[in-house]
């Protein structure tokens, strides 16, 4: 059977990936992704049996597509193969251009494999901030125009979305978060509207801050963080940014 796999490891340890990422990731003899994910995937299973001898194929960033030519490849030869990504293999992951691949691969079965997104493990972390409709908006804009992401805020405001801001910032990017604020500001989002970070999500050292729109300490929000800002109803309630379903109380 050719069989690839392209596999969502959440935040990367073993407790926050799902059983069917776990069984995927032990049925496969080659497992291929981002140097760093592969790490996380190599501490998850130290010592584990089943991933003796397992073999890794690795690259960094930006040989996304370098990666899903190889994976396909050596499906296509005949061995399980697994791609990882972080989070969930359909955001912001590697489901969609392996599927894209797939067409010259017709006789390799591709299975995507869910895991939990920054988005919902961030949240947990803060409480709940996206109780209700939202939008998950990503701040690189190494694949989309800023064009287009400006206009997805401004419509994001306008809906008056929840928001989960992925790659809010990085060395290279380190004002796209505070433009991003200020597009929404601008679009007429309250400054007092709640808002939290969530850095380095599932990890030991893992942190979050609660804030206010026009307050977030950028210099603390980096390539590991996810922000979170809510709606007009979002509050926040001691340690918890809490955005409400709608029910009735009493």
């Amino acid at each position: 059977m050719k069989k690839l796999y392209v596999v969502g490891i959440g935040p990367g340890d073993r407790d926050s990936m799902t059983g069917a990422a776990v069984k995927a990731l032990t049925e496969a003899d080659l497992i291929v992704g981002y140097t760093t994910y592969i790490g996380l995937v190599k501490a998850a299973f130290a010592g584990d049996e089943d991933f003796e001898g397992k073999e890794y194929f690795e690259t960094p960033m930006t040989k996304e597509m370098d990666r899903c030519a190889y994976a396909l490849t050596q499906a296509n030869s005949g061995k399980t193969v697994a791609m990882v990504c972080s989070g969930d293999a359909g955001i912001y992951g590697m489901a969609s251009p392996i599927l894209e691949g797939a067409e010259r691969f017709p006789e390799v079965e591709i299975e995507v494999i869910p895991g939990v997104t920054a988005a919902t493990a961030g949240g947990a972390l803060l409480g709940a901030p996206l109780g209700h409709d939202f939008a998950v908006i990503s701040l690189s804009d190494r694949l989309t125009p800023w064009e287009v992401i400006e206009k997805r805020l401004k419509a994001a405001a306008a809906g008056d979305f929840c928001i989960a801001l992925y790659n809010p910032r990085s060395h290279g990017r380190k004002d796209a978060l505070e433009k991003a604020v200020g597009i929404l500001l601008s679009a007429g989002v309250d400054a007092k509207t709640p808002a939290g970070v969530a850095n380095s999500i599932g990890r030991e050292d893992a942190t979050i801050i609660l804030s206010r729109l026009d307050a977030i300490p950028y210099e603390e929000v980096g390539m590991t963080s996810t922000v979170f800002i809510g709606n007009s109803a979002t509050y926040i309630d001691g340690v918890r940014m809490i955005t409400p379903r709608g029910y009735k109380k009493g």
